[in-house]
C-alpha cells in the first residue's frame, strides 16, 4: 500500500514538527524552505533575538549587582566597568542560530525526510510546484509577493496532504524603508558591528518592547516611539505599567500617544518624524510595527484556502484550512504568533490528516512570554475579561517585593497574579511579571490546563525560599472558606 505522500511548504517550526509527526505516522514528507530549516524563527527571529537578551540579561544583572554589595574593577561601579563588543554579540548570535538549523537538518536527515531548498506555492490543493533557483538571504527581508513572483515549477510535487506554514514578514512603513544600515526591520539588526550611539524604536508592541529593554541595557541610549498611551498595548495593564516604569526609572525615553510616519537616513543618523510634527534624531531606526503574512502569490486562493482580509491563512482547530487536504500552521494563520503554537498546529494537523488521535487546539491554554527585564508570562483569561463580564472569576495579586528570595535577590519590581473561579475555585489564568517568568508560569499553565483547584495549588509544597513560594501563596489567598 503506498505511502500517504505529505507535502510541508515552510521549514519553521510549524513545518517541521510536522513533518516529524507525519514521518512518525508512516507518511512519505517532503519539506520545502526557502531560506533554511527553522526558517525565520530560527534564522532571524526568536533564536537570534533571545540570544542578543540573554546578554543584555547578564548586562543587567552585572549594573545591579552594586545592591549586593559586589564591587568591580578601581571605581567599584559594576555598571561602569562593563561594555559589550557588539561585533562578537552578533557573531555568536549568528553561529547559534546556523547551528540550531543544522540541528534541525541533521534531525530530518536521520528521519529520512526529503527536504528541498526553494520557494513552493499551490498548483490546486494536491500539487506544489517548486522554483529551486531562488537563494534568498535570510538575514534581509523577503516578503511573499517578492518571493513567490519568479516561481517556475522545475520541481512538481504531488500530494495527499499539503501543510503551509509559510510564516510572515515585518511591516513597514511606506515612509520608513529599512535600508539594512541605519534603518532597520528586526531581521536586519544582527549585522551591526557597533552598538548603536541612539536608537529610537517605532513600535512598543511585543518585539519594540523587548529590543528597547535589550538595546538599553546594553548600553546604547533608547528612544521608545509608542502611538498608543502606554507600552505593549493589549497585555495585561499592571504588568505594562511596571516594565514602562521600569523603562523610565532606567532613563529611556518613552514617547507615548507619538505616532511615527516616516524615517529618514540623514548623514551617518537617522530622523524619525511624527505625526504631530516633532523630529527624533538617532543614530539608528528599528522599524518594529507588526508583521505581513507570507501569503501573496503562492496560488493559494486559486487552490480553494480562503484568506482573511489581513491575508492569514483561515483555519479550524485541527489546522483544517477551506481546501481539502490542505492545512496551515504558524504565523500565516494569525493566531498567536508564537513558535509554540506554531509546533502545536503543525502536529495537530499531521494527526488529523493521518488519522491519529487528535485534541483541537485549545488557545486558552497557551501560555506566553515577552522576555523584557522583568519578563511578563500570561496564560488563560485575562484580567480585561474578568472586569468586563465576558468571564466570571476572582483575581488575587501579590507583589514581588514582598517574597524573600525576591528580596534576596535584590527584585523590587513584579508580581504574581491568579485568577481563579467563583465557586468551584478552578485556576482559570494567571500572569506573572518577574525575572524568568518564562519559568515560573508553569504551574499555573498545568493549573489551567488540567483544571486544578487553587486549593490543590496552595497543597502542594514550594521550596522555601523561592519565587515559586509567591504562586502558592497566592492561590491561598483565593481559597473559599465553606460555611455551613
Amino acid at each position: 500500500m503506498r505511502a500517504t505522500r505529505v507535502v510541508v511548504v515552510g521549514g519553521g517550526p510549524g513545518g517541521y514538527e510536522a513533518a516529524l509527526v507525519a514521518d512518525q505516522l508512516g507518511a512519505e514528507v517532503t519539506v520545502v524552505e526557502r531560506t533554511g530549516l527553522g526558517g525565520s524563527t530560527v534564522l532571524t527571529d526568536v533564536v537570534p533575538s533571545k540570544t542578543l537578551v540573554a546578554t543584555a540579561e547578564v548586562m543587567e544583572a552585572v549594573a545591579a549587582s552594586a545592591e549586593l554589595g559586589v564591587r568591580v574593577g578601581e571605581s567599584g561601579d559594576p555598571a561602569s566597568s562593563v561594555s559589550v563588543d557588539m561585533e562578537r554579540v552578533n557573531a555568536r548570535v549568528r553561529a547559534l542560530a546556523a547551528k540550531q538549523s543544522q540541528d534541525i537538518g541533521a534531525r530530518m536527515e536521520r528521519e529520512g525526510i526529503t527536504v528541498i531548498a526553494g520557494t513552493g506555492r499551490l498548483d490546486g490543493p494536491g500539487r506544489v510546484l517548486v522554483d529551486t533557483s531562488s537563494d534568498p538571504d535570510p538575514s534581509q527581508d523577503v516578503d511573499g509577493e517578492t518571493g513567490a513572483a519568479h516561481v517556475s515549477a522545475d520541481v512538481v510535487l504531488d500530494a495527499d496532504v499539503v501543510l503551509l506554514s509559510t510564516g510572515s514578514y515585518p511591516r513597514t512603513l511606506p515612509e520608513a524603508q529599512p535600508d539594512g544600515e541605519r534603518i532597520l526591520t528586526w531581521k536586519q539588526l544582527y549585522g551591526l558591528t557597533e552598538l548603536p550611539e541612539r536608537l529610537v524604536v517605532v513600535g512598543s508592541g511585543v518585539t519594540g518592547a523587548e529590543f528597547a529593554n535589550a538595546y538599553d541595557a546594553l548600553g546604547a541610549d533608547v528612544v521608545l516611539v509608542s502611538s498608543r498611551d502606554r507600552v505593549l498595548p493589549g497585555q495585561d495593564a499592571d504588568a505594562a505599567e511596571v516594565i514602562e516604569n521600569v523603562f523610565r526609572r532606567r532613563g529611556m525615553e518613552v514617547l507615548s500617544r507619538a505616532r511615527a510616519v516616516s524615517a529618514t537616513r540623514v548623514g551617518d543618523g537617522v530622523e524619525v518624524g511624527l505625526e504631530d510634527g516633532r523630529v527624533v534624531t538617532g543614530s539608528h531606526c528599528l522599524v518594529a510595527v507588526g508583521s505581513i503574512p507570507n501569503t501573496a502569490g503562492l496560488g493559494l486562493e486559486e487552490a480553494g484556502v480562503t484568506l482573511t482580509e489581513s491575508g492569514h491563512v483561515e483555519v479550524d482547530r485541527v489546522s483544517r484550512t477551506s481546501a481539502r487536504g490542505v492545512y496551515a500552521a504558524g504565523d500565516c494563520t494569525g493566531l498567536f504568533a508564537l513558535a509554540s503554537v506554531a509546533a502545536m498546529q503543525g502536529r495537530t494537523a499531521m494527526w488529523h490528516a493521518l488519522g491519529d488521535a487528535v485534541s483541537p487546539l485549545k488557545l486558552w491554554q497557551v501560555s506566553a512570554n515577552i522576555f523584557t527585564t522583568p519578563e511578563i508570562a500570561t496564560v488563560g483569561c485575562s484580567q480585561e475579561q474578568i472586569e468586563s463580564g465576558e468571564t466570571q472569576g476572582q483575581i488575587v495579586k501579590l507583589p514581588l517585593a514582598t517574597n524573600p528570595r525576591a528580596k534576596m535577590l535584590g527584585i523590587s519590581d513584579g508580581f504574581v497574579k491568579i485568577f481563579s473561579r467563583p465557586g468551584s475555585g478552578a485556576v482559570v489564568g494567571g500572569v506573572v511579571v518577574a525575572p524568568r517568568a518564562s519559568e515560573l508560569i508553569h504551574p499555573i499553565t498545568l493549573a489551567v490546563k488540567q483544571r486544578l483547584t487553587v486549593d490543590q495549588v496552595a497543597e502542594s509544597f514550594t521550596v522555601y525560599p523561592s519565587l515559586s513560594g509567591s504562586v502558592a501563596e497566592a492561590a491561598r489567598q483565593l481559597h473559599e472558606v465553606v460555611s455551613d
